[in-house]
């Protein structure tokens, strides 16, 4: 179990009521903890979409150009691991 430590928040009365409401007495705490860790997730996820906003280059990947481009793309990496598993030993070289 993760170490806890007791701190004081500030929260509107109401919002406390409707959530001693919804998950019972002795809970409170527990679910404020996983609310603030989606929320932070969240925030974490946003940032890391700005910072690597543009890094990807469609000139560098023509075959990610359109959504029938990648579906095609997909298909033939599948289609090719499909026929390589057909293969003797799986399609592995290193084995005779």
């Amino acid at each position: 179990m993760a170490a806890k430590k007791l701190t004081a928040l500030r929260l509107p009365e109401k919002l406390l009521a409707e959530i001693d409401a919804f998950v019972g007495p002795g809970k409170r705490s527990e679910f404020i903890a996983r609310a603030a860790e989606r929320a932070l997730l969240q925030l974490k996820q946003e940032k890391a979409l700005k910072t690597y906003a543009g890094i990807w280059s469609e000139a560098d990947y023509p075959e990610f150009a359109t959504p029938g481009d990648t579906e095609r793309w997909v298909r033939q990496v599948r289609e090719g691991s499909e026929e390589r598993v057909r293969r003797p030993n799986g399609g592995r070289q290193d084995e005779k």
